[in-house]
């Protein structure tokens, strides 16, 4: 089973990197595998370390699909890094492998400290569908146009009967990248100049 959380790391020289990543658990093993060129493949392979953020802000998500990865941090408490200061929870994660291929490595990291810091209160609709357009957007150079769309069409349907304003503001970074990623339809451009 995949877990959707957010992924946080820091460079040597201190520079902290926020991102969405799925996860894979194996009792206190967390299996991270990142595609490469990324940021947090480097900085867990120059470090050693990284933390595992939980969160129901899903414009984390979002944003960072979006170039939006400036977001607050704090201290972790027992490794070189940093979490999200807005999770819910956070495991600091200790490399303990590397292999896999050099296109998409295989990270086996040990959790060495865990800490919660509010109660999670479920998902409502609009942000499992928030997250899944994320996971579509980060993909646009690798799907079809007509799945992107399509799948955006019906996870429009849960923000428009359960999203409030957060994840308004993600779906629109979302919609916005989508839009910015495909030419504008040629025949929408015929019917404007007519």
């Amino acid at each position: 089973m995949i877990h959707e959380t957010v992924v946080t790391t820091c460079s040597l020289t201190g520079m902290r990197h926020v991102a969405p990543m799925g996860a894979r658990f194996e009792r206190e093993k967390v299996i991270l595998m990142p595609f490469r060129p990324s940021t947090t493949y480097d900085n867990i392979m120059a470090t050693g370390y990284a933390v595992m953020n939980f969160t129901s802000d899903v414009r984390v998500f979002a944003g960072c699909v979006t170039g939006r990865k400036s977001w607050p941090t704090l201290p972790a408490d027992t490794v070189p890094c940093v979490r999200l200061a807005g999770a819910l929870a956070h495991a600091e994660l200790r490399l303990e492998h590397a292999g896999g291929d050099a296109g998409r490595p295989v990270l086996t990291l040990r959790r060495v400290a865990e800490a919660n810091h509010a109660p999670f209160t479920g998902f409502n609709r609009a942000q499992a569908a928030v997250i899944e357009a994320a996971v579509l957007v980060s993909r646009l150079h690798l799907l079809p146009r007509e799945k992107i769309e399509t799948e955006m069409g019906w996870l429009t349907i849960a923000i428009e009967k359960t999203a409030g304003p957060a994840e308004h503001e993600a779906w629109h970074w979302l919609t916005e990248a989508v839009a910015a990623y495909y030419p504008r339809d040629e025949r929408a451009i015929e019917r404007e100049t007519s």
